[in-house]
Parts: C-alpha cells; structure tokens; sequence
C-alpha cells in the first residue's frame, strides 16, 4: 500500500502505531465497548476484527479471540517472550497475542491498543467483494491493485486448473492447466468492479496471447475469472471496447473456479524486496 495514502496520525497514535508503544490500561475508548461492527486499522482502515470476535478480558485493552483472516501477521519480539500482532496491509503496531489463559473456547487474547483502531459500526460495515484477475506474473500484478482505492486486499494464488492445492513448482514444471491469479478483496462502496477491470486491462498487455512480457507460458496467460452475469458482461463489454479501439485482445472470460494460495514469498513480493514491477505497467486504454 502506498504510504502517501496512510491516514494522517496524531502524535499519540504515532507513538503506538509507529513506534511500537503501549496505551495506559483502562484508557482506551474500545475497552469497555460492545457495539456491533468491525475493527479497522487507524493507519491505513483494513478491517482487523469483528465484534463478533471481541470479549471482556478485564486486562484493561480490547481483546479479541480471533482476526479477520489474513488481516494481521504475527511477530516474536526480540527477547523471544512475547508475540506482536501488526496490521498485514501496513505493519502498524497492534498489540500483543496471549495463550493458555482459557479465557474463550479458542484459548487466545489479542489484546489490541484502542488507539490502534478505529471503529465502524454495523450498518457502516463495507461492502466486501471479490475479484480474480490474471495478467502475467502475479507479483506484478498483485501490486497495482494494492493500490488502487476501494481495494482492500490483492492475493497471489492460482486458479483454473485440475491440481488441488498446488505448488508454485508445480505450477511451473507440471501441466497442471493453472494460471497465475490475484484475488482482489475490494470494498464496493468505494470502487466498481468495472473500475477494477479497466485497471486490469491497462496495468498488463492484454494482446499478448503467449504471456506477459518476458514470462511465457500457460500459468501467465491474460484472464478474468467471473463469478456473475454481472461481471461476465462487464468484462466482455470492455474487451469489445477494446477491440473497437485496434487492439487485438487475447484476454479469455472464463468461469471463476477454486482458488489457491500461492506460498507466502510470493505474497506483496515487492513490497518485501522494495523493487519495481518488471514486466507490467501502467498505460492508459479507457
């Protein structure tokens, strides 16, 4: 996520979020608080928790027994003796996870700094949707749809073949049918699926038919995997304007079918590595 989108900090929450600090016990306005919605990062507004999840702990923080899925890593601080909980989408600092306190059935507190958080109630609560595109290496593509407003997540996986659960290796050297997808998790109150859809077909060369760039071969062929109707005339529609315009577009429309995750080096590849997308860019088409 670009860091100019980051939501603007006070000094107070600069001190937890960045700096790794802890809030006064029994200070936080989500301590003792039992509305119904979710719980969002005050850095960057990815959802973190459910209320569905939260309990009362009595340790004077917020405690969940669970996160959203993919919503938080996990890190040993460095004497060893404790595990942070940091946002996945921007590496701000929640809190911290305990164990072994038989507090809820699941035996875990994610006891969270309120300041960490911001709160938004039920009926706020985004309008959560997927999206699966292929455009050549994931990685590339994965990372423009990461910044893209709306977008709540970009996952890289595969889809499309006949392998369960398969390994980049044999993504690659067998003839699994798979090709390399991002699973976009966006926010449909804030960015259509058709916007998501032109970004697709000017961040990668929908006309090349054999891969993308410099990665041959059937795991980097241009796709949209559809789930509805809806967007099955959506991205055909954009393709016919496409071609209207003289661009032979080898893009395929094909049925969404189970993804799989790829391996978690592959994931934000190059906000881990701090380089640039080799073989996709962004050129405007629409």
């Amino acid at each position: 996520m670009d860091k100019n989108t980051y939501n603007k900090l006070s000094a107070a929450e600069e001190k937890v979020i960045v700096n790794k600090g802890t809030e006064a016990p029994f200070s936080g306005k989500y301590n003792d608080f039992s509305k119904k919605g979710s719980y969002n990062c005050k850095r960057c507004g990815a959802r973190l928790y459910t209320s569905n999840d939260k309990f009362s702990s009595s340790c004077g923080w917020p405690s969940f027994d669970d996160e959203i899925k993919g919503a938080v890593n996990k890190k040993k601080d460095a004497d060893g003796m404790r595990t942070e909980i940091l946002c996945a989408n921007c590496d701000a600092h929640l809190g911290h996870i305990f164990e072994g306190e038989r507090l809820t059935d699941k035996n875990i507190r994610h006891c969270v700094n309120s300041i960490s958080l911001s709160f938004v109630p039920e009926k706020e609560t985004p309008d959560l949707v997927k999206a699966y595109f292929a455009g050549g290496c994931f990685w590339g593509v994965e990372y423009f749809f990461e910044h893209k407003e709306g977008v709540i997540s970009a996952v890289s996986g595969f889809m499309g073949g006949s392998t369960e659960n398969p390994s980049y290796e044999d993504v690659i050297y067998e003839n699994t049918g798979h090709l390399e997808v991002v699973e976009v998790t966006y926010d449909a109150n804030k960015v259509s699926y058709e916007n998501l859809a032109k970004l697709f077909f000017e961040i990668h060369d929908p006309t090349q038919a054999n891969g993308q760039g410099p990665d041959i071969g059937q795991q980097y062929l241009s796709a949209i995997f559809t789930s509805s109707n809806e967007e099955k005339t959506t991205a055909n529609g954009l393709i016919d304007i496409l071609k209207n315009k003289g661009y032979k577009v080898a893009t395929k429309v094909l049925p969404v079918s189970t993804f799989w995750k790829a391996e978690e080096y592959h994931q934000d590849y190059y906000n881990k590595t701090k380089k640039q997308p080799y073989c996709h860019s962004y050129t405007k088409r629409f």
